[in-house]
């Protein structure tokens, strides 16, 4: 019921599904694009984000639990392609582009099932739903965008492939000092596991970038939940918010209404551009070679657009750093663009962790040898990690 009632959902004064004819520009994850003389640009661009939406018919959650996530997965699909946006990223690049039929390299695939619905791939609705539970929420219950935001971080701890590095901004301030600790760090605290790890990303060619040179940097997801207003949007953040859909590094946002999720990618004017996840699909599994039927994860229609005055003001903000220069970049960019011409500020970021707040310590992948999936059945041992990282609610 909640599925066809999802579905057939329509809000008139939000969906606004043909561009309209202007000479503003259009800006998607930090690529701008001109409607009169590349639409079809724009439209490719949209296509190749991968889109996650409701599911059904993929195996019960924690094995007697529901068998899809049609009216209350919206916000952790959203926090799925938040994340995919990252990864294609970190290994295709930005300008990386899909098309349908068109055979796409194994990162690709790799990357794609990484979230497909199984309980043993390490991004699925089984692992953010389950793994959910040590932010106090019941499996089938409604995320924020805060709490997908810490879910993503626990997860990302026993990712080695990606090897990401996923910090979650407390209380609106972003700690320059304590994500390049986080980067720069080992992913484990003792000398024989970092020996070990060492040789493993080495054979994974982590510790490599693009022009074969070698970096210890960690490649950094960073999320900023935020809160723009009491009940509806305050304007003065407007500028600024849009302002990071135009950085290069930028993942888009999280956000939409009470208890109906968007992944916002971009904007036009003073409307948002948004992929939804209020459609519900068929499981797909992967073929036997390791490649994925990938057509249902590509939206391949206008999308819709929003104004922004109708944004629920809880939010989080998104963006990759592949390398220690982008993170650099981003902070140029923040204090040009975000912080010098707000009275109100959105956000702050800061050089040094403040000395009233607890120590930081970077997050590493708990002692045992479990999934995440696995783990959550002890929620007692999420609650103690959630006190050494010191995971504090926005």
């Amino acid at each position: 019921v909640l599925s066809r009632y999802e579905n057939q959902i329509t809000i008139l004064s939000d969906y606004l599904e043909e561009f309209p004819e202007t000479d503003e520009p259009v800006w998607i994850l930090g690529r701008q694009h001109h409607l009169n003389t590349d639409k079809s640009k724009l439209l490719l661009d949209v296509s190749a984000r991968l889109w996650f939406t409701y599911r059904r018919k993929f195996s019960p959650i924690g094995g007697t639990g529901p068998s899809s996530d049609a009216g209350w997965g919206c916000m952790l699909r959203c926090g799925q392609m938040m994340l995919a946006q990252a990864l294609i990223c970190r290994h295709l690049g930005r300008d990386w582009q899909w098309e349908k039929h068109k055979k796409q390299p194994e990162e690709y695939h790799r990357i794609l099932r990484c979230f497909l619905d199984r309980k043993d791939c390490c991004y699925s609705i089984h692992q953010m739903a389950q793994m959910g539970v040590g932010e106090g929420k019941s499996i089938g219950e409604w995320f924020g965008p805060n709490t997908v935001a810490q879910v993503l971080k626990k997860l990302a701890l026993f990712d080695e492939w990606n090897s990401l590095a996923v910090y979650v901004s407390m209380d609106n301030t972003v700690v320059i000092e304590d994500i390049k600790k986080m980067c720069w760090s080992p992913p484990q605290s003792s000398s024989a596991a970092h020996s070990s790890a060492h040789v493993h990303r080495s054979a994974l060619g982590w510790n490599k970038n693009t022009a074969g040179l070698c970096t210890g940097w960690k490649p950094l997801l960073l999320i900023i939940p935020l809160r723009l207003g009491i009940n509806h949007i305050n304007p003065v953040y407007i500028d600024a918010f849009k302002e990071c859909f135009k950085m290069p590094q930028s993942l888009g946002a999280l956000g939409g209404k009470p208890n109906n999720a968007y992944y916002f990618i971009g904007f036009l004017g003073n409307e948002l551009i948004y992929l939804d996840p209020h459609t519900t699909q068929s499981f797909v599994d992967w073929e036997e070679n390791g490649t994925v039927d990938d057509e249902s994860f590509h939206c391949q229609q206008a999308p819709h657009r929003m104004k922004i005055m109708n944004l629920d003001p809880s939010v989080a903000l998104g963006f990759f750093c592949k390398e220690e220069c982008d993170f650099d970049n981003w902070c140029s960019l923040v204090q040009k663009e975000i912080l010098k011409q707000q009275s109100l500020r959105m956000f702050e970021l800061v050089q040094k962790h403040p000395p009233h707040w607890p120590p930081f310590v970077p997050p590493t992948k708990p002692e045992v040898t479990t999934t995440g999936a696995e783990l959550i059945e002890s929620t007692d041992k999420l609650f103690e990690l959630e006190e050494e990282f010191e995971i504090l609610s926005v």
